[in-house]
């Protein structure tokens, strides 16, 4: 069954690259890209490393796809009007896309259900995990790297906000060069 599942999941992954890079539409590419990075996740789960596929999932596919997408909507490139059959196609399979997450979400808490409740003293109990490992590692051995990058990443916003109130309406704009002609002629 792992095997199986690894190589749906790889094909996905290599056949959403293919398509950010070759689709034409910088918002499709977007959102396949968004696809690619969740079929790795679940390449991650297969290897049993679930905190890093729920980063991979958090991190690149929920915020860093936004800004991504805030950016391409912002340019607004007028591209991607789509009428016809393209947009029935695509209501199409999104509606059966969330039909089939749907029947998932019903089939998945059914199954839970029918298992039982879980007690308290059961989700205590159980190990940590990798997630405690790299938690324990990340703290301890790479501590020093840890606070660089932290501290690294709050220059960059520091200077992301000096830039970005530097353009506001209130921002001093340069005085035009003076380029009206002497009266007197050319020194």
């Amino acid at each position: 069954m792992i095997p199986a599942l690894f190589v749906a999941f790889a094909a996905l992954l290599v056949g959403c690259s293919l398509m950010v890079v070759l689709h034409r539409n910088p918002v499709t590419s977007a959102l396949f890209l968004v696809l690619a990075f969740c079929s790795l996740a679940g390449i991650y789960l297969l290897l049993h490393a679930e905190f890093v596929a729920m980063v991979q999932v958090i991190v690149y596919a929920g915020a860093i796809m936004v800004l991504f997408l805030f950016v391409v909507m912002y340019l607004n490139l007028k591209r991607d009007v789509e009428h016809g059959v393209h947009l029935a196609l695509r209501r199409g399979a999104g509606w059966i896309l969330g039909a089939l997450l749907l029947a998932e979400g019903v089939w998945l808490f059914g199954h839970r259900w029918a298992a039982g409740p879980v007690s308290p003293g059961e989700v205590l109990s159980a190990p940590g995990g990798n997630t405690q490992a790299i938690g324990q590692v990340l703290y301890t051995r790479y501590l020093f790297p840890f606070e660089i990058t932290s501290i690294l990443l709050l220059v960059a916003m520091v200077g992301a906000v000096v830039i970005a109130k530097g353009r506001g309406p209130h921002a001093r704009r340069a005085a035009p060069a003076d380029t009206t002609p002497d009266p007197q002629g050319p020194a």
